[in-house]
């Protein structure tokens, strides 16, 4: 299978992801305190999404992430969605980050055509609960799977380039997301995990453990961390060049902490404000994708653009 990423890694050494979506969205007015989270402007105001996947390749990503992380059929069918409309809804966050990317070509005419990734969020997403931060869920692997396997199914019809199966919190959920693409061989995906300090994912098991679950997997092209805190992802790159030839993908938030039921971020003492300084470490000890999860702006894409390695 091809590997979408390697026209980008021979042209510059590493590939340039996007940051956060829904901060973006927040800072231009949007209230995403809700169940559907981003995905609640895909009925509300899909030309914003298309707006901010604009900014963000201007800034310099080569891969922007769809408004699909919280679109499930659950968290569609808990507020009054239909199945047919949860399936049109997951099917215009991909064509929007298609049309942005079209609207990109026609002003910086790019050597390679950005990447757009189909965004697959954990199971804890759909609670709604922040157990995508905990992983102990409390259910089978086959359960994880059925929960999976219609929405990836609905994703890889629209000819989205890759998955991106996002803030997998528990080595079960891994497996069977694992599982579920195996039975699709048209496309490739990525598995990032929480991590909740330089050796653990979020349910506490071992990193090292997490990556060799999925290692054996043909179409599985890269492994690694979102959502973490900057201080862990040296560490975690470290563990994970150590673990496994897949390629590795690192976009952390910004250090601060996540208040689930409040749905808000409170900022530490080591809140990063320089990505690009941190970037250089990544990308010395492994790291060949980098961007930015929750808190992250166009700003931080723009100075991993413009770094030198």
């Amino acid at each position: 299978m091809t590997n979408v990423f390697e026209p980008f890694i021979q042209d510059k050494g590493f590939v340039i992801l996007d940051g956060a979506l829904a901060t973006e969205l927040e800072a231009r007015g949007a209230n995403l305190n809700h169940s559907l989270w981003s995905a609640k402007l895909l009925t509300e105001n899909p030309g914003l999404i298309k707006q901010v996947h604009l900014d963000y390749l201007l800034a310099g990503a080569d891969v922007i992430t769809t408004a699909s992380y919280q679109a499930s059929f659950d968290g569609f069918e808990k507020n009054g969605y239909t199945k047919q409309q949860a399936i049109e809804l997951m099917r215009l966050s991909v064509q929007l980050a298609f049309e942005a990317r079209e609207e990109a070509i026609k002003q910086l005419s790019p050597k390679n055509k950005a990447i757009v990734a189909a965004s697959v969020g954990p199971y804890g997403a759909a609670l709604t609960d922040g157990s995508e931060y905990v992983g102990h869920y409390g259910v089978s692997i086959e359960h994880l799977k059925n929960f999976h396997r219609e929405r990836m199914k609905v994703l890889i019809a629209t000819g989205a380039d890759v998955l991106a199966f996002e803030t997998i919190p528990c080595i079960d959920e891994a497996i069977a997301l694992k599982e579920v693409l195996a039975e699709f061989n048209s496309i490739s995906a990525w598995i990032s995990f929480s991590c909740k300090n330089g050796t653990q994912i979020s349910s506490g098991e071992l990193f090292s453990d997490a990556i060799k679950a999925i290692s054996d997997a043909g179409n599985i092209i890269a492994v690694g961390v979102n959502c973490t805190s900057p201080e862990y992802i040296a560490s975690l790159v470290s563990i994970g060049a150590k673990s496994t030839d897949k390629l590795i993908i690192v976009y952390p938030n910004k250090g601060e902490v996540y208040d689930p039921e409040n749905k808000v971020w409170i900022p530490k003492s080591n809140t990063h404000t320089h990505y690009a300084d941190d970037a250089k470490a990544w990308y010395q000890r492994g790291a060949k994708l980098i961007g930015g999860c929750c808190r992250t702006t166009p700003e931080d894409i723009r100075q991993l653009n413009q770094m030198h390695l």
